[in-house]
Protein backbone atom coordinates (compact mmCIF):
# COMPACT_ATOMS: atom_id res chain seq x y z
CA UNK A 1 0.00 0.00 0.00
CA UNK A 2 1.97 2.80 -1.51
CA UNK A 3 -0.68 5.55 -1.64
CA UNK A 4 -0.03 9.38 -1.45
CA UNK A 5 -1.93 11.90 -0.10
CA UNK A 6 -3.26 13.43 -3.59
CA UNK A 7 -4.72 9.62 -4.65
CA UNK A 8 -5.38 9.31 -1.02
CA UNK A 9 -9.16 11.47 -0.43
CA UNK A 10 -12.24 10.47 1.77
CA UNK A 11 -15.85 11.56 -0.45
CA UNK A 12 -17.51 14.38 0.91
CA UNK A 13 -21.74 14.02 1.59
CA UNK A 14 -21.80 16.55 -0.85
CA UNK A 15 -19.65 15.36 -3.81
CA UNK A 16 -16.52 16.68 -3.11
CA UNK A 17 -13.34 14.52 -1.09
CA UNK A 18 -10.92 15.60 1.05
CA UNK A 19 -7.40 14.69 1.37
CA UNK A 20 -6.75 12.51 4.29
CA UNK A 21 -4.06 14.17 6.02
CA UNK A 22 -3.27 18.43 5.63
CA UNK A 23 -0.57 20.52 7.31
CA UNK A 24 -2.15 22.44 10.00
CA UNK A 25 -0.75 26.34 10.14
CA UNK A 26 -1.76 27.97 13.25
CA UNK A 27 1.32 29.45 14.22
CA UNK A 28 2.12 31.61 17.64
CA UNK A 29 2.99 35.08 16.27
CA UNK A 30 5.48 35.56 18.58
CA UNK A 31 7.91 32.01 18.20
CA UNK A 32 6.83 31.71 14.05
CA UNK A 33 7.75 34.49 11.32
CA UNK A 34 5.37 35.05 8.61
CA UNK A 35 8.62 33.29 6.45
CA UNK A 36 8.86 30.39 8.35
CA UNK A 37 5.00 29.89 7.42
CA UNK A 38 5.48 30.61 3.96
CA UNK A 39 8.33 28.12 3.78
CA UNK A 40 6.75 25.78 5.45
CA UNK A 41 3.45 25.57 2.99
CA UNK A 42 6.04 25.44 -0.03
CA UNK A 43 8.08 22.72 1.41
CA UNK A 44 4.69 20.70 2.28
CA UNK A 45 3.15 20.89 -1.44
CA UNK A 46 6.67 19.33 -2.49
CA UNK A 47 6.18 16.42 0.16
CA UNK A 48 3.32 15.81 -1.70
CA UNK A 49 0.86 17.90 1.11
CA UNK A 50 -2.35 18.91 -0.98
CA UNK A 51 -4.47 19.63 2.14
CA UNK A 52 -4.03 22.99 4.08
CA UNK A 53 -5.95 24.00 7.38
CA UNK A 54 -5.51 27.91 8.25
CA UNK A 55 -8.07 30.60 9.42
CA UNK A 56 -8.08 34.37 9.17
CA UNK A 57 -7.77 34.06 12.75
CA UNK A 58 -3.93 32.93 12.59
CA UNK A 59 -2.54 35.71 10.44
CA UNK A 60 -0.87 33.76 7.99
CA UNK A 61 -3.49 33.84 5.20
CA UNK A 62 -1.59 36.20 2.61
CA UNK A 63 2.02 33.76 3.12
CA UNK A 64 -0.39 30.07 2.77
CA UNK A 65 -1.78 32.08 -0.12
CA UNK A 66 1.26 33.24 -1.58
CA UNK A 67 2.88 29.51 -1.15
CA UNK A 68 -0.06 27.76 -3.00
CA UNK A 69 -0.15 30.59 -5.86
CA UNK A 70 4.46 30.23 -6.34
CA UNK A 71 3.25 26.35 -6.32
CA UNK A 72 0.73 26.74 -8.84
CA UNK A 73 3.29 29.06 -10.71
CA UNK A 74 5.76 26.63 -11.38
CA UNK A 75 3.36 23.65 -12.59
CA UNK A 76 4.25 21.52 -9.11
CA UNK A 77 0.69 21.71 -9.04
CA UNK A 78 -3.04 22.92 -9.87
CA UNK A 79 -5.61 24.79 -8.13
CA UNK A 80 -7.90 21.92 -8.14
CA UNK A 81 -5.10 20.01 -6.60
CA UNK A 82 -5.11 21.78 -3.51
CA UNK A 83 -8.30 21.92 -0.87
CA UNK A 84 -7.68 24.65 1.46
CA UNK A 85 -9.94 25.04 5.05
CA UNK A 86 -10.90 28.76 5.95
CA UNK A 87 -12.61 29.17 9.35
CA UNK A 88 -15.58 31.54 10.02
CA UNK A 89 -14.43 33.20 13.82
CA UNK A 90 -16.74 33.44 16.83
CA UNK A 91 -16.96 37.42 16.20
CA UNK A 92 -18.24 37.33 12.63
CA UNK A 93 -21.13 34.54 13.21
CA UNK A 94 -24.29 37.04 12.48
CA UNK A 95 -25.12 36.26 8.89
CA UNK A 96 -24.56 39.45 7.42
CA UNK A 97 -20.95 39.34 8.63
CA UNK A 98 -20.42 35.94 7.14
CA UNK A 99 -20.26 36.74 3.30
CA UNK A 100 -17.63 39.82 3.65
CA UNK A 101 -15.68 37.71 6.45
CA UNK A 102 -15.10 34.79 3.65
CA UNK A 103 -14.44 37.46 0.74
CA UNK A 104 -11.64 38.77 3.45
CA UNK A 105 -9.55 35.32 3.26
CA UNK A 106 -10.07 34.99 -0.45
CA UNK A 107 -8.39 38.69 -0.38
CA UNK A 108 -5.79 37.41 1.95
CA UNK A 109 -5.69 34.42 0.15
CA UNK A 110 -5.67 36.05 -3.71
CA UNK A 111 -7.96 32.84 -4.35
CA UNK A 112 -11.21 32.64 -6.23
CA UNK A 113 -12.59 30.02 -3.73
CA UNK A 114 -12.14 27.95 -0.73
CA UNK A 115 -12.58 24.32 -0.64
CA UNK A 116 -14.04 23.93 2.63
CA UNK A 117 -15.33 26.60 4.91
CA UNK A 118 -16.02 26.04 8.60
CA UNK A 119 -17.58 27.57 11.63
CA UNK A 120 -14.64 27.88 14.01
CA UNK A 121 -16.40 27.34 17.27
CA UNK A 122 -19.82 27.22 18.21
CA UNK A 123 -19.82 29.83 20.67
CA UNK A 124 -20.36 33.90 19.63
CA UNK A 125 -18.53 36.25 20.54
CA UNK A 126 -19.38 40.05 20.60
CA UNK A 127 -18.68 41.42 16.64
CA UNK A 128 -15.87 43.83 16.31
CA UNK A 129 -12.48 44.47 15.55
CA UNK A 130 -10.83 42.54 18.54
CA UNK A 131 -10.88 39.19 18.07
CA UNK A 132 -10.89 38.15 21.75
CA UNK A 133 -13.02 40.99 22.92
CA UNK A 134 -13.84 41.79 26.60
CA UNK A 135 -16.30 44.43 28.10
CA UNK A 136 -15.26 47.28 30.14
CA UNK A 137 -14.83 45.29 33.23
CA UNK A 138 -12.08 42.76 31.38
CA UNK A 139 -14.46 39.40 31.12
CA UNK A 140 -15.15 38.24 27.83
CA UNK A 141 -17.80 40.07 25.62
CA UNK A 142 -19.80 36.90 24.58
CA UNK A 143 -23.52 36.93 22.52
CA UNK A 144 -24.97 34.21 21.53
CA UNK A 145 -25.00 33.65 17.92
CA UNK A 146 -28.11 31.68 15.68
CA UNK A 147 -25.84 28.99 13.90
CA UNK A 148 -28.47 27.99 11.77
CA UNK A 149 -28.86 31.62 10.61
CA UNK A 150 -25.08 31.55 10.36
CA UNK A 151 -25.36 28.40 8.16
CA UNK A 152 -27.96 29.46 5.77
CA UNK A 153 -25.72 32.19 5.56
CA UNK A 154 -22.55 29.73 4.56
CA UNK A 155 -25.16 27.92 2.30
CA UNK A 156 -25.51 31.40 0.08
CA UNK A 157 -21.70 31.69 0.35
CA UNK A 158 -21.71 28.19 -1.72
CA UNK A 159 -24.34 28.83 -3.79
CA UNK A 160 -22.07 32.13 -5.05
CA UNK A 161 -19.51 29.80 -5.63
CA UNK A 162 -17.58 31.12 -3.24
CA UNK A 163 -16.86 27.73 -1.17
CA UNK A 164 -16.95 24.45 -2.05
CA UNK A 165 -18.10 22.61 0.98
CA UNK A 166 -19.31 23.79 4.32
CA UNK A 167 -18.45 22.24 7.84
CA UNK A 168 -17.68 22.93 11.67
CA UNK A 169 -15.83 22.89 14.10
CA UNK A 170 -15.72 21.59 18.34
CA UNK A 171 -19.51 21.28 17.61
CA UNK A 172 -21.31 18.30 20.22
CA UNK A 173 -23.49 16.34 18.58
CA UNK A 174 -26.43 18.13 20.05
CA UNK A 175 -25.19 21.48 18.27
CA UNK A 176 -25.09 19.67 14.97
CA UNK A 177 -28.49 18.29 15.18
CA UNK A 178 -29.30 21.97 15.69
CA UNK A 179 -27.81 21.91 12.10
CA UNK A 180 -28.91 19.14 10.87
CA UNK A 181 -32.58 19.04 11.83
CA UNK A 182 -33.07 22.91 10.24
CA UNK A 183 -35.94 23.18 8.50
CA UNK A 184 -35.18 24.18 4.50
CA UNK A 185 -31.47 22.44 4.93
CA UNK A 186 -30.07 22.50 1.75
CA UNK A 187 -26.49 21.37 2.34
CA UNK A 188 -25.52 19.13 5.71
CA UNK A 189 -22.12 20.28 7.24
CA UNK A 190 -19.16 17.58 5.59
CA UNK A 191 -17.09 17.48 8.14
CA UNK A 192 -16.17 18.25 12.05
CA UNK A 193 -13.39 19.57 13.28
CA UNK A 194 -12.37 18.29 16.61
CA UNK A 195 -9.57 17.25 19.11
CA UNK A 196 -8.71 13.60 18.05
CA UNK A 197 -5.98 10.65 19.04
CA UNK A 198 -4.74 7.88 20.64
CA UNK A 199 -5.56 9.70 24.16
CA UNK A 200 -8.68 10.94 23.32
CA UNK A 201 -10.24 9.02 20.46
CA UNK A 202 -13.94 10.56 20.61
CA UNK A 203 -15.81 7.02 19.85
CA UNK A 204 -19.40 8.28 20.48
CA UNK A 205 -18.76 11.42 18.39
CA UNK A 206 -16.95 9.46 15.67
CA UNK A 207 -20.01 7.29 15.52
CA UNK A 208 -22.95 9.80 15.24
CA UNK A 209 -20.84 11.68 12.84
CA UNK A 210 -20.27 8.51 10.84
CA UNK A 211 -23.87 7.61 10.98
CA UNK A 212 -24.99 11.21 9.28
CA UNK A 213 -22.24 11.25 7.10
CA UNK A 214 -20.20 13.65 8.38
CA UNK A 215 -16.43 13.31 8.14
CA UNK A 216 -14.20 13.67 11.72
CA UNK A 217 -11.28 16.05 10.91
CA UNK A 218 -8.54 15.46 13.72
CA UNK A 219 -6.94 18.67 15.23
CA UNK A 220 -4.34 17.90 17.70
CA UNK A 221 -3.67 14.52 16.34
CA UNK A 222 -0.20 14.41 18.10
CA UNK A 223 -1.35 15.70 21.16
CA UNK A 224 -0.66 19.52 21.27
CA UNK A 225 2.27 22.15 21.59
CA UNK A 226 1.05 22.38 25.30
CA UNK A 227 1.37 26.02 25.28
CA UNK A 228 -0.33 26.45 28.80
CA UNK A 229 -2.62 29.12 27.90
CA UNK A 230 -4.68 27.08 26.07
CA UNK A 231 -3.53 23.57 27.01
CA UNK A 232 -3.81 21.04 30.05
CA UNK A 233 -0.38 20.52 30.62
CA UNK A 234 -0.93 18.26 33.74
CA UNK A 235 -1.86 15.74 30.89
CA UNK A 236 0.71 12.85 29.53
CA UNK A 237 2.71 13.46 26.67
CA UNK A 238 0.84 11.64 23.70
CA UNK A 239 4.12 10.95 21.99
CA UNK A 240 5.55 9.38 25.04
CA UNK A 241 3.50 6.66 25.17
CA UNK A 242 5.08 3.04 25.48
CA UNK A 243 2.73 0.70 23.43
CA UNK A 244 2.63 3.61 20.17
CA UNK A 245 6.54 3.19 20.69
CA UNK A 246 6.43 -0.90 20.44
CA UNK A 247 4.17 -0.47 17.71
CA UNK A 248 6.74 1.96 15.93
CA UNK A 249 9.84 0.44 16.58
CA UNK A 250 8.42 -2.74 14.91
CA UNK A 251 7.61 -1.05 11.59
CA UNK A 252 10.34 1.24 11.74
CA UNK A 253 8.42 4.30 12.22
CA UNK A 254 7.78 6.76 14.96
CA UNK A 255 5.03 6.75 17.26
CA UNK A 256 3.60 10.14 15.82
CA UNK A 257 3.15 8.14 12.45
CA UNK A 258 1.67 5.38 14.15
CA UNK A 259 -0.64 8.12 15.86
CA UNK A 260 -1.91 9.71 12.28
CA UNK A 261 -2.19 5.95 10.99
CA UNK A 262 -4.20 5.14 13.11
CA UNK A 263 -6.69 7.79 13.00
CA UNK A 264 -6.33 7.53 9.21
CA UNK A 265 -7.20 3.88 9.24
CA UNK A 266 -10.95 4.96 10.96
CA UNK A 267 -11.45 7.05 8.28
CA UNK A 268 -10.19 10.58 10.38
CA UNK A 269 -8.55 13.39 8.58
CA UNK A 270 -5.62 14.40 10.36
CA UNK A 271 -4.18 17.57 10.02
CA UNK A 272 -0.71 17.48 12.20
CA UNK A 273 0.87 20.94 12.59
CA UNK A 274 4.69 21.68 11.80
CA UNK A 275 6.67 24.31 10.88
CA UNK A 276 9.79 21.67 10.90
CA UNK A 277 10.56 20.52 7.47
CA UNK A 278 11.71 17.33 8.37
CA UNK A 279 8.73 16.77 11.20
CA UNK A 280 6.10 17.67 8.01
CA UNK A 281 8.13 15.42 5.91
CA UNK A 282 8.02 12.70 8.03
CA UNK A 283 4.55 12.92 9.24
CA UNK A 284 3.72 12.50 5.66
CA UNK A 285 5.44 9.29 5.38
CA UNK A 286 2.31 7.15 6.42
CA UNK A 287 0.76 5.55 3.49
CA UNK A 288 3.85 2.69 3.27
CA UNK A 289 2.21 0.30 6.38
CA UNK A 290 -1.06 -0.52 7.70
CA UNK A 291 -1.97 -1.53 11.48
CA UNK A 292 -3.52 -4.49 11.92
CA UNK A 293 -7.19 -4.75 13.42
CA UNK A 294 -5.21 -5.87 16.89
CA UNK A 295 -2.78 -3.18 16.85
CA UNK A 296 -5.74 -1.00 15.81
CA UNK A 297 -8.02 -2.41 18.96
CA UNK A 298 -4.94 -1.60 21.03
CA UNK A 299 -4.67 1.69 20.19
CA UNK A 300 -8.21 2.33 20.96
CA UNK A 301 -8.00 1.21 24.51
CA UNK A 302 -5.00 3.73 24.62
CA UNK A 303 -7.88 6.03 25.21
CA UNK A 304 -8.31 8.32 28.56
CA UNK A 305 -10.79 11.13 27.40
CA UNK A 306 -8.13 13.36 28.01
CA UNK A 307 -9.09 16.58 26.01
CA UNK A 308 -5.78 19.18 25.81
CA UNK A 309 -7.49 21.44 23.72
CA UNK A 310 -10.31 22.49 26.85
CA UNK A 311 -10.67 25.91 26.19
CA UNK A 312 -11.84 26.41 29.72
CA UNK A 313 -11.79 30.12 29.71
CA UNK A 314 -14.55 30.29 27.85
CA UNK A 315 -16.32 27.35 29.96
CA UNK A 316 -19.31 30.08 31.08
CA UNK A 317 -20.22 30.44 27.96
CA UNK A 318 -23.95 29.08 27.25
CA UNK A 319 -22.84 27.21 24.34
CA UNK A 320 -19.42 25.70 25.70
CA UNK A 321 -19.57 22.86 24.00
CA UNK A 322 -17.43 20.56 25.97
CA UNK A 323 -19.56 19.73 28.79
CA UNK A 324 -22.08 17.14 26.62
CA UNK A 325 -20.62 13.82 26.92
CA UNK A 326 -20.19 14.21 23.31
Amino acid sequence: MNLTAASHRIPLNDGNSIPVIGLGTYSDPYTKSLETCLASVKTAIDVGYRHFDGAYLYRNEHEVGQAIREKIAEGKVKREDIFYCGKLWATDLFPELVRPTLERTLQQLKLDYVDLYIIEIPMGFKPGNEVYPRDKNGKWAYCRADLCATWEALEACKDAGLVKSLGVSNFNRRQLESILNKPGLKYKPVSNQVECHPYFTQPKLLKFCQQHDIIIVAFSPLGTCRNPRWVNVSSPPLLEDTYLNSVAKKYSKTAAQVALRFNIQRGVVVIPKSFNSERIKENFQIFDFSLTEEEMTNIEALNKNIRFVELLMWRDHPDYPFFDEY
